[in-house]
Formats: structure tokens, C-alpha cells, sequence
């Protein structure tokens, strides 16, 4: 029993010092995500989530009413804000808000309970560590409601969970009551959510952890004794909470949206639109960076591993070795001036740390097979799945905690690291590695993610024009702020719509980059929102034959798109098609407004 208040003592009480970093950390980010808010706004991204929102929320049901390539619970989630707190663009800022602060701490308490007993300085070190999210959190880059943001969110939640279930090394391991099965059952829920926020995200994701706990029970069998830590109860207490909510889930889809319409359009549909092919797959581990990074990375550890450590001096320069690539990203500020290639140096990070952890998780494992080694793996599966949509540059920008946690483990390892020769039992205290190391890694993230996120570089697929920030002034839109004339033109649109267009008449609004329905409060009569090839199924021919079937009276062309590429692949040939049955009835700012003939 003293063991069990010692651990409980250990994982769930906060100091003083706790919660004044979790408030720090909390609000740090929430302020980056509404500063972000406070300029900008990404019309495309923001338009889909918001008016395919406001379409479920008026009781349109996604893949059986309208095709639908995402998960549904991101969208939902916003659906809900919208009928408990009306349509206010600023309510949505707020969720990002709490949900990227959110995000920070969890990653931070996670890197907490690794590190804690591993180091000395773990408190130190933890907080080192997340600091860099407070300006690359989940919602710092993209501040606006996202799927991928979302799915990282409960990705943490998940695996907060799962790794509550194995002690830190800082707590006395003692045998788990049978009872208490709550948390394991809870852990198991937690992980088939962020299938239903992102699939190629998920589905990973949940398909790794359910293997590691039954690669867990299968050893233990083996062993013909119980599991390690968490034990076999708790194991099969994780997965009877996964398969109740796959269950539930599957049944709650039957007799709505009907799990066939589900399966088609987010897997086979999506599937066909989005997956890269094989070569792409990889292109993630061909950064020219990786030739000079991993030999840096592999003599660092043969130094460290072998009887050289004992000399003062090869420790230094192990400690210079594995320092290099991130002071050489640090000093990219000053030789780039470009805001591409510094962010280029950046993301030249990513395939050198995730290597680097598959080599320790490996290792791991080889020592002893547990669940504490087997998270890293999980982690690295769901990042690798993240990366199948849009690779490195486009694919990272809401899991960067997931990377810290990786990155928390090297850490770790390296505190270990005893001198050989060394009595057992005896830490290397010889030159303080870790902490160091965990300085100038946070340190360079800090600084160089930070420049990141300003320069918005993972926003340059939109037009940020320099000049005033204007506002937007209608009250739905409370909030909305963005350089150049796009606010007001489309406030003109929505003006224009609100005098001249029948609430009841159906519209087409080509490409979609605006939050239309999410402003005017519109039922969509069309299937399509976003006329993009991850969203949109039909050819010309088809799309004429919906516009026609469904009665649309109107379509609404945009000019001045915000986004630089115009994302339709056959707008010429839609146009020309769609035309044949429309009439240019006004010209406004940025829109062509047609009636039909």
C-alpha cells in the first residue's frame, strides 16, 4: 500500500512550480494562436471546416447526404460550438486556443514522467523541452479548427494515458489491483479517436498500439507469467475499451451515415485522392542534411559507448558532435535570408530525429520488451502515417509535440549513459550531457520555430500581402483579420447575397475559398463545398448534371483568390460547361455572379 501512494503521489499531484508551468506553457501558446488569429486568416482551409460545420449542424449528414473525405469529428466538434454559441468566427479562435494549450501541457507532463528518476534536472529539462511549443504547438502554425490539429490533440490524450499505466523510473513499481481498470479501459477509448479525426493519422496509430499490447500478452504467455507493467488485466482492459468504442462507433455509423457510404468515401475515396505513392513515402528520408547529420549522431554514440568516454575530452566532443545539427540550424538564420530555406534547415531536422529514435526504440526493445519501449514505436508509426498526406514540408505542422516526446526519450537515454568500468548502479555524472543537450535542443527550436511561425512559410500557399490588417465588420465575423482587400470583397459578396438572393435558391460558389454558408447561415444545396481533388468527385459533366438535378440558380465565381494556385484541376473545362446554363448577372470586387438563364 505505501508503494501505490508513493506512485499516485508521484503521477498525479502538482506542486506549486507544476502549476505555474502549466499556466506559463498554457498561455504562451493560447497567446501565439490568438496573435496568429490577430493578422491572418486562411480563407481555404477555414471556409471547408466552418460551412461543412454549419451543414451538420443544420442536420445534413455527411457521407450519406454529401460526399465527405474526412472524419467526422473535428467538424463536429465545431458543428457543436456553432449551436451553443451561434455563428462567431471568434468562438472558434477561442477552441484553438484552449486546445493548443492544452496540447502544450499534456506533451510536457509526458515528457515529465520519462525523464523524472532518469536525470537529475528532469523538472528543468521537461520544461526545457516543451517550451519550443508554446510557438509550434498544435494549432501555433495553422491557427484555425483543423483535423490535423485536432487528431494530434488526441493523440496526446491517448498516449498520456497509456503511459500513465507504466511507472516512471523515478516510482516503485507495485502490482496493480484488478480493479482498478478505469484508467487502462479509458486509455483504450482514447486511442480509436483520432481515427475518427484524421485516418491516415489514426488508423496508424491505433493499429500499432493494439499490436504492441497484443505482442505484450503473447510474451507474457510465453513467459507463462504476468505482464510487466501494467500487467495482463490492465493490458485487456485497454483493449476491451478499444473494441467497445470501434464497436459503438461502427454501429453508430450504420444507422446514420451507413458504414458503407463511412468506408467508401474517408478510405477508398480519400485513398484514391490523397495517398502518394511509395517512393513519396520515403522522399521524407532523402534530406541531402541526413549525409553529414547521422554520421555526426553515430560517432557522438560510439564515444559515449565505449571505454573512450572515460576522457574528458571525448565526452566534449560527443557533446559538440550531437549538438551540431541543431547550432547548425541556429546559424542558418544568419546565413539565409529567405524564409524558405530557413525553414527548409528546420524541417532537415525531422528525418534525422525520427531515425535517430527508431535506432533507440530498437534498442529498447532488444533490452527488454515492455510497454514503456513500445510507445516511441507507436509514436513513430502515427508520425510516419501523418507524413503520407502531404510529406514533410506540408504534414508537420500539428505534430510537433509528438516529435518532443520522441526527443524526450533520446534524452533520457543519454542521461543513463553510464561511464564503462563504472561500479553498477553508479550514473554518469561526469559532465552533465543531457541537460545541455536538452538546452541547446530547446534552444533551437525556441528560436528557429519561432521564426517559422512568423514568417508564416507554411502558409506561403496563400497571399499575405504586406499593408494594414483589415477587419472584417459583419458580427458572424467577429475576429476575421487578413492583409489585403479579401475581407471586404467578401463582405460585399454577403451583401449583395443578403439583397438580392433568395435564402430558399440553391448557389455553386467556385472554388469555395469562402466561409459563405458559416457567414449568411445558409443551408449548402450542393454537394460540393470546396471544388478541390481531395473533395470534390465529379467531373464537369457531372457537377452540370448535379447543378441541374438540385435546381441551383446561382453560381458565384471567384477572381481574387487568397490561395496562389487555383486549386480546381479542370476550371476551364467547368466553366465552359457550367456557363451554357448561367448568365452574368453582376461584378462585383473579386466575384462574377451568375444567374440561371
Amino acid at each position: 500500500m505505501p508503494h501505490s501512494k508513493q506512485q499516485l503521489s508521484l503521477n498525479l499531484n502538482w506542486s506549486r512550480r507544476d502549476s505555474i508551468a502549466a499556466a506559463g506553457l498554457f498561455l504562451a501558446t493560447a497567446g501565439v494562436i490568438l496573435w496568429q488569429n490577430a493578422h491572418l486568416v486562411i480563407l481555404w482551409d477555414l471556409s471547408y471546416v466552418l460551412d461543412s460545420a454549419v451543414r451538420m449542424a443544420q442536420g445534413q449528414m455527411p457521407y450519406r447526404d454529401f460526399p465527405f473525405a474526412h472524419a467526422p469529428l473535428t467538424f463536429l466538434i465545431q458543428a457543436t460550438l456553432i449551436r451553443l454559441t451561434g455563428r462567431v468566427f471568434f468562438h472558434h479562435v477561442l477552441y484553438c486556443a484552449l486546445a493548443g494549450g492544452l496540447g502544450t501541457v499534456l506533451a510536457w507532463r509526458m515528457a515529465l514522467h520519462t525523464l523524472r528518476g532518469r536525470m537529475a534536472a528532469a523538472w528543468t529539462a521537461s520544461v526545457l523541452l516543451a517550451a519550443p511549443l508554446t510557438v509550434l504547438g498544435i494549432y501555433c502554425i495553422l491557427p484555425h479548427p483543423s483535423y490535423d490539429c485536432d487528431c494530434a490533440l488526441s493523440i496526446l490524450v491517448a498516449m498520456l494515458l497509456l503511459q500513465r499505466l507504466t511507472p516512471d523510473a523515478a516510482a516503485v513499481a507495485a502490482p496493480r489491483p484488478a480493479g482498478r481498470l478505469l484508467q487502462p479501459f479509458l486509455a483504450g477509448v482514447a486511442l480509436v479517436l483520432p481515427l475518427f479525426f484524421k485516418q491516415n493519422i489514426g488508423l496508424p496509430l491505433l493499429l500499432a498500439a493494439l499490436a504492441a499490447i497484443l505482442l505484450l500478452l503473447a510474451a507474457a504467455l510465453i513467459r507463462r507469467a504476468p505482464a510487466d507493467p501494467p500487467g495482463t488485466p490492465a493490458l485487456l482492459a485497454v483493449l476491451a475499451g478499444s473494441a467497445t468504442t470501434s464497436l459503438a462507433a461502427g454501429l453508430l455509423l450504420h444507422f446514420t451515415a451507413g458504414i458503407g457510404n463511412y468506408i467508401h468515401w474517408t478510405i477508398q475515396f480519400a485513398a484514391q485522392r490523397r495517398l502518394p505513392g511509395f517512393k513519396n513515402m520515403l522522399g521524407v528520408y532523402t534530406e541531402p542534411s541526413l549525409l553529414w547529420m547521422l554520421p555526426c549522431a553515430g560517432v557522438a554514440l560510439a564515444l559515449l559507448l565505449t571505454p573512450l568516454a572515460r576522457a574528458q575530452w571525448a565526452r566534449l566532443l560527443a557533446l559538440g558532435l550531437l549538438a551540431a545539427p541543431f547550432l547548425w540550424t541556429l546559424f542558418t538564420l544568419f546565413l539565409y535570408d529567405d524564409a524558405d530555406e530557413r525553414g527548409d534547415s528546420l524541417l532537415a531536422l525531422w528525418p534525422l530525429l525520427l531515425i535517430l529514435a527508431a535506432a533507440l526504440t530498437l534498442f529498447n526493445l532488444l533490452r527488454g520488451l515492455t510497454l514503456h519501449a513500445l510507445l516511441p514505436a507507436i509514436l513513430l508509426v502515427a508520425i510516419n502515417g501523418t507524413l503520407l498526406s502531404q510529406q514533410l514540408w506540408g504534414s508537420t505542422y500539428a505534430i510537433w509535440p509528438l516529435l518532443m516526446l520522441l526527443i524526450g526519450e533520446m534524452i533520457a537515454f543519454l542521461a543513463a549513459i553510464k561511464l564503462p568500468g563504472a561500479a553498477p548502479g553508479a550514473a554518469w555524472r561526469s559532465l552533465p550531457l543531457a541537460p545541455v543537450l536538452a538546452a541547446v535542443v530547446a534552444a533551437t527550436l525556441l528560436v528557429c520555430g519561432g521564426f517559422y511561425t512568423a514568417s508564416e512559410e507554411r502558409l506561403s500557399y496563400a497571399q499575405l500581402p504586406e499593408g494594414p490588417v483589415l477587419h472584417a465588420t459583419l458580427p458572424q465575423l467577429a475576429g476575421m483579420t487578413t492583409r489585403g482587400n479579401y475581407l471586404p470583397a467578401f463582405e460585399e459578396l454577403l451583401r449583395f447575397a443578403g439583397a438580392n438572393i433568395p435564402v430558399s435558391d440553391g448557389l455553386i460558389l467556385l472554388p469555395g475559398e469562402d466561409p459563405f454558408y458559416f457567414a449568411t447561415g445558409r443551408a449548402p444545396q450542393f454537394p460540393v463545398l470546396l471544388f478541390d481533388p481531395a473533395t470534390d468527385p465529379y467531373s464537369p459533366a457531372q457537377l452540370v448534371e448535379q447543378a441541374r438535378a438540385r435546381s441551383i440558380r446561382w453560381l458565384i465565381v471567384k477572381r481574387n483568390l487568397q490561395i496562389k494556385e487555383d486549386p480546381t484541376p479542370q476550371r476551364e473545362a467547368l466553366l465552359a460547361a457550367l456557363l451554357g446554363d448561367f448568365a452574368l448577372d453582376r461584378q462585383l470586387q473579386s466575384y462574377d455572379v451568375y444567374r440561371r438563364r
